[in-house]
């Protein structure tokens, strides 16, 4: 069969945030485009659609108006400390610093300038805890979620005054790319679902297709080192295109891809009851009030599991214990203050900009989001006593693995701790649960030294968790052109990298952790950079 031809002066495969970044750019100096995407037309903007909308910035003025000192210099220093690169980790480290550098001018400002807003308090996450994270809040969620800032650009795009020279190409699969005397010339693929070929030369070709946590084979395949034997399940919280087809072909191109190792999951993960892809994953938020406990129920520890610090280091413990995957036990007073999963879909209130609904949960307790997960989730299981509680947590795995009695230890020294008074505690949870209640962003969302059994706080619930994949650290190497580079450290002709595809810039711009906030924007910033250099 004839392959489809056609031509462009800049191909984009990928259609999410980077990719249309790079289109908006691109367009802005005149360049023909074709946007190239796997996925269907209504998903035109990618998962950026799906995500809670946090970006990391350090320097803005909602910090300095919440009186955070914060700058460019402390932001990299703490980049540096929680990226741990290795020392050749030159251009990945370089990527660090010019986003650091460069995010409040070119990714905020712009925002500001397309209308985007964000919500009256900079979250405090990563702080860090065995090695120092984010120094001040840096968490800068935009209200509307990343829905609001997809529609945002992806109608900026649909509107663009030379959008006669976009055209938009969906259901189309890019395998690999052509090339001619070493020089990357286009790309090729199947139109899905019936699979006819099709070829789209052009002048530059932008791969901004996403990373590979969508194929949880090959996150097995690239497991780091340091987390062990991979767990029996990992759930896909990621693009379910996100399959690293992209990055075979950059390598088969010349591209050096480097470390796919560095995997940014998540420790809290349940099975989504209503999935759109296998193994759907939603991630939780996970309350911090909460014990979290091993598959046998004890209390995992010392130090013991506290989110909002590691999540690095979460999911590397969690990984340890016996069959991989964990337990956390509240009860409904936790859960109405503290659960909550990341995401727009989950997250109806701040999704829809309703703002009194917002409060209301913030006040209340988000009720709404408490009945959705314990009609809905296979995960959450809930009783008035901890042996029937217990009695229905091995119901859901089909054995007897729980046991009792370190469930009733771990709850009765936890409350025991907290009945004696605060400045009696020493329990390093209970510290911990002090430090985020310093700051308002975490206060409002955090329990006060809540006990677990608490007759007035009931029923006790208890969530079994999984590893959930979500991000690739590693990617595709560029230069700080967003050129495609190969193990020799020479350019591509023709080739360019962005967004996860590219490890967010250099093949790896985080270090072996994010700082969180790193990826919607980072995104933004390699996309924009890519779409002026093709």
């Amino acid at each position: 069969m004839l392959a489809r031809r056609q031509s462009a002066d800049v191909v984009i495969a990928g259609a999410g945030l980077a990719g249309v970044a790079a289109a908006l750019e691109a367009l802005g100096r005149g360049r023909r485009v074709v946007l190239v995407d796997r996925d269907a037309e209504e998903n035109l903007g990618g998962q950026a659609k799906d995500a809670f909308g946090g970006l990391w910035f350090a320097g803005t003025p909602l910090q300095r108006k919440r009186g955070i000192r914060d700058t460019p210099e402390l932001g990299f220093a703490d980049w540096l400390s929680y990226g741990e690169f290795d020392p050749d980790d030159a251009w990945p480290r370089a990527w660090a610093q010019a986003y650091v550098e460069r995010c409040v001018p070119e990714v905020h400002d712009w925002l500001v300038s397309l209308g985007i807003r964000f919500m009256p308090v900079p979250m405090w996450v990563e702080r860090g805890f065995d090695v120092p994270g984010n120094s001040v809040p840096r968490f800068h969620i935009v209200w509307g979620t990343g829905r609001a800032l997809s529609d945002c650009l992806v109608g900026r795009l649909l509107a663009h005054p030379r959008r006669e020279l976009l055209e938009l190409k969906f259901g189309h699969r890019v395998d690999s790319l052509t090339t001619r005397a070493g020089r990357v010339t286009g790309v090729a693929g199947t139109i899905e679902p019936g699979g006819e070929p099709f070829e789209i030369e052009g002048e530059s070709v932008v791969i901004a297709a996403g990373g590979i946590s969508g194929d949880i084979e090959r996150v097995r395949r690239h497991w780091h080192a340091d987390w062990g034997t991979p767990p029996a399940v990992i759930l896909n919280g990621s693009h379910k295109f996100a399959d690293g087809r992209l990055h075979d072909a950059a390598e088969r191109a010349g591209a050096h891809v480097t470390h796919l190792d560095w995997q940014w999951n998540y420790a809290a993960g349940i099975r989504h009851w209503r999935p759109r892809k296998p193994g759907h994953g939603l991630s939780l938020i996970p309350p911090k009030s909460a014990l979290w406990l091993n598959s046998r129920g004890e209390r995992i520890g010392p130090p013991p599991l506290v989110s909002g610090f590691d999540t690095r280091a979460l999911v590397a413990r969690i990984c340890r214990e016996p069959g991989g995957y964990s337990w956390q036990l509240l009860n409904r007073r936790i859960a109405l203050r503290e659960l909550a999963v990341s995401g727009g879909e989950f997250n109806p209130a701040i999704r829809d900009g309703k703002r009194l609904a917002f409060v209301r949960d913030l006040l209340f307790g988000n009720r709404w989001l408490y009945g959705e997960l314990t009609r809905n989730s296979e995960d959450i299981v809930q009783a008035a006593t901890l042996p029937e509680l217990v009695e229905r947590m091995n119901a859901v795995n089909g054995d007897d693995v729980v046991d009792l009695a370190a469930v009733e230890s771990a709850v009765a020294r936890y409350d025991a701790n907290i009945r004696r008074g605060e400045r009696f505690h020493n329990d390093e949870q209970l510290h911990r649960i002090a430090w985020l209640r310093r700051w308002t962003g975490d206060r409002v969302r955090t329990c006060a030294f809540q006990p677990i059994l608490d007759p007035r706080a009931g029923p006790l619930m208890a969530i079994r968790e999984h590893i959930i994949s979500r991000k690739s650290l590693g990617g595709i190497q560029t230069d700080l052109a967003c050129r495609a580079l190969g193990k020799d450290g020479r350019a591509i002709e023709g080739l360019f990298a962005a967004g996860e595809a590219a490890g967010f810039g250099g093949g790896g711009m985080n270090g072996r952790r994010g700082l969180e906030g790193t990826f919607l924007s980072g995104c933004l910033f390699s996309g924009r950079i890519a779409g002026r250099s093709a």
